[in-house]
């Protein structure tokens, strides 16, 4: 797998194996990372997205690794912007990401680190899915604008600490988010006068950090969360 500079970092392009075909992913690795961030994009977003290299790149100023990866294949993006379809097949997203989430933990740079996922939108719903079937893998969530609704019955059975953050002015998935909140027994940070694209002035930083804090804390400190085997 070759390097290509992007930045101040190195982002490896990577093929990952998953349902019979593969996904492309951009893996940055900062040196002396100490966890592995993996980003469940969702309605119609892809590993291009602004919002989430944003984020990623708070994540690596903290000392952690970032994997973005595309859920769908080129055709099937292809469709999906044409049809909506794919991006709310929460199963089909939840079992790509799950096989992500695998073919990460098997790296050599990986082992031994905590796995953490950042979901968007509909990608949040598939990464507190895999949370739920993937406990020994799977040390912390973080959803942005995300539809934890979506879960369904798995968010019962989630053990790793999750943040849900939603902007203020996002009032129905803020709804959808306090009533996850309660089935999750997670905390909610609600970002004032933000958006669902958290497009305003501040807003993505906010998010940035929260997360950052949330990861730092629960992926690169000395606690092992329930269920967690390594």
């Amino acid at each position: 797998m070759g390097m290509s500079g992007e930045g101040s970092l190195g982002v490896r392009r990577v093929r990952i194996p998953a349902d019979g075909l593969e996904l492309d992913g951009d893996l940055v690795l900062p040196e002396g990372h100490r966890a592995l961030v993996v980003f469940a994009h969702g309605s119609g977003s892809s590993r291009a997205s602004p919002r989430n290299r944003a984020v990623a790149d708070v994540l690596h100023a903290a000392g952690m690794a970032t994997l973005l990866a595309d859920l769908l294949t080129a055709d099937e993006d292809d469709l999906d912007r044409r049809t909506a379809e794919l991006r709310f097949d929460i199963a089909l997203l939840a079992r790509r990401l799950a096989a992500i989430v695998a073919w990460a933990a098997s790296q050599p740079e990986s082992l031994g680190q905590r796995i953490g996922l950042f979901g968007a939108s509909t990608g949040a719903a598939a990464a507190l899915m895999v949370a739920a079937a993937e406990p020994e893998l799977v040390a912390a969530v973080v959803s942005r604008g995300g539809r934890p609704d979506l879960a369904g019955a798995a968010l019962r059975d989630v053990r790793a600490p999750v943040l849900l953050i939603v902007g203020g002015d996002d009032a129905t998935v803020l709804r959808l988010n306090t009533e996850a909140q309660s089935t999750l027994g997670c905390s909610l940070a609600v970002v004032p006068g933000a958006s669902h694209l958290f497009e305003e002035r501040g807003a993505l930083e906010s998010v940035a950090r929260l997360a950052a804090d949330h990861f730092t804390e629960h992926l690169a400190s000395d606690r092992r969360p329930p269920g967690w085997q390594h």
